[in-house]
C-alpha cells in the first residue's frame, strides 16, 4: 500500500480581514490551509511549514521608518522560498506604498479590495495544477 501524498500547504495570513474567508477555495483547489493571524507567527510557521503558497494583507503603516508594512519582514524570509507563491491584498489607496514593496520582492498576484474572487480562485486553480500534480 502506497502512502498518499501530503497536498501542499497554503498559509493564509489573517492580520485585519474584514473580506471573505477563501480558505474553500483553497482547500478545493487541493492545498492544506492553515491561518495565522500575526506575521510574526507567520514567520516562524515558514520554516516548518515551507509553504506552496502564501496568501497576505499588505497593511500600509506610516509609523516605519524603514519599512512599508511587517509584510516586509515576512517577505524577507520568503526570498529564501523561491518556490513559494504569495498573493497579496491590499487597499487600493495603499497601491503607490506596495509597488515599493514589490518591486524589491516577486509576487504571484495582487489583488485590491474588494477582492476579485473569479481571479483569485482562477490564480488558486493554476496554482493547484503547478503543486498538486
Amino acid at each position: 500500500m502506497t502512502d498518499k501524498p501530503h497536498p501542499p500547504a497554503l498559509l493564509m495570513i489573517t492580520e485585519l480581514g474584514g473580506y471573505p474567508d477563501f480558505s474553500g477555495i483553497y482547500r478545493a483547489a487541493g492545498f492544506d490551509t492553515r491561518q495565522i493571524h500575526t506575521v510574526r507567527k507567520a514567520i516562524r510557521e515558514l520554516k516548518k511549514l515551507r509553504p506552496a503558497v502564501v496568501v497576505a494583507e499588505f497593511n500600509y503603516q506610516s509609523d516605519f521608518r524603514d519599512r512599508t508594512s511587517s509584510l516586509e519582514s515576512l517577505m524577507a524570509v520568503l526570498q529564501k522560498m523561491p518556490e513559494t507563491e504569495i498573493i497579496i491584498f491590499f487597499e487600493k489607496e495603499f497601491e503607490h506604498q506596495l509597488q515599493r514593496l514589490t518591486d524589491r520582492f516577486p509576487v504571484c498576484l495582487c489583488l485590491s479590495y474588494p477582492i476579485e474572487t473569479a481571479r483569485l480562485e482562477e490564480t488558486i486553480n493554476k496554482l493547484a495544477e503547478q503543486f498538486c500534480r
